[in-house]
């Protein structure tokens, strides 16, 4: 079995607590037969300081990119985006995108700074990485007016109704399933998810955050998108190998990327 998580945010990990460093991460992750990871960035310098460690597993792929709750702790600059993002590890933009629920006082900026994002990730035919959060109909509109559906992408940690994802899917975007699903109050999303066919969703940790059911409360890790892949499975009607399967193709194919041959 072949799983890979979609998501998560390597140098945000506990390693002084939890993890001796990268490689006890991976392990763990590979017991679960979780076996290939997008690390994603949330600051251009996060990701320059975290490139020279986890470039070099051939099991870990990149994300580079500017999350609208970062844009204004260092001014954003375009491009170094694009230098950085031609790097042939990075194989996608983000996780950029809108969230009016933290903060709304920067609306405009935020549009800004996802829309020029799009344009590098038009330039580089890299797909990209979406965050939304209390901006449904702005993060719609925007991935229409910058033409995101040239590049596509996956809509990650997917909390929205069944309008927004069907809006996404006919953009030709994935739909990324986080441990949010197997939480006791996401029956709205279990709905949303059951309508979603199986060859547009993606599973992911989001790490460290959001733990799924069992380990809710707990610091996430790349090893839990097993918990995660099982729980969709079930939801899906699939067994967790067919699911696994299902999900790592979709993977490689929006990413472009042979994961399975890399080991």
């Amino acid at each position: 079995m072949f799983i890979v998580d979609s998501h998560c945010h390597l140098d945000a990990l506990d390693y002084e607590n939890l993890h001796k460093d990268i490689a006890d991460v991976l392990a763990k992750a590979r017991a679960q037969e979780v076996k290939h990871l997008l690390a994603v960035g949330v600051t251009l310098s996060r990701f320059e300081k975290a490139y020279p460690t986890l470039s070099q597993f051939k099991d870990i792929s990149l994300a580079c990119g500017v999350h609208p709750l970062d844009i204004d702790d260092e001014p954003f600059n375009l491009a170094h985006l694009r230098q950085l993002a031609q790097d042939k590890k990075v194989i996608a933009i983000g996780e950029l995108g809108l969230d009016y629920y933290y903060s709304a006082e920067n609306k405009k900026r935020q549009q800004q700074v996802f829309a020029e994002q799009i344009e590098v990730a038009n330039e580089l035919a890299k797909p990209i990485i979406v965050h939304t959060r209390s901006a449904r109909e702005d993060t719609l509109g925007l991935l229409k007016e910058a033409n995101a559906d040239k590049c596509s992408g996956v809509i990650h940690c997917f909390t929205e109704n069944w309008d927004f994802a069907k809006s996404a899917l006919d953009l030709g975007f994935y739909i990324s399933i986080s441990g949010i699903v197997t939480f006791k109050n996401a029956e709205a999303l279990r709905d949303v998810v059951r309508k979603i066919p199986a060859d547009r969703l993606l599973v992911e940790t989001d790490s460290p955050y959001l733990a799924p059911i069992p380990y809710r409360g707990k610091e996430n890790q790349p090893a839990y998108t097993r918990q995660v892949c099982e729980y969709l499975a079930t939801l899906k009607g699939k067994s967790t190998e067919e699911f696994a399967q299902i999900t790592t193709e979709n993977f490689e194919r929006l990413f472009k990327i042979d994961v399975q041959s890399l080991g």
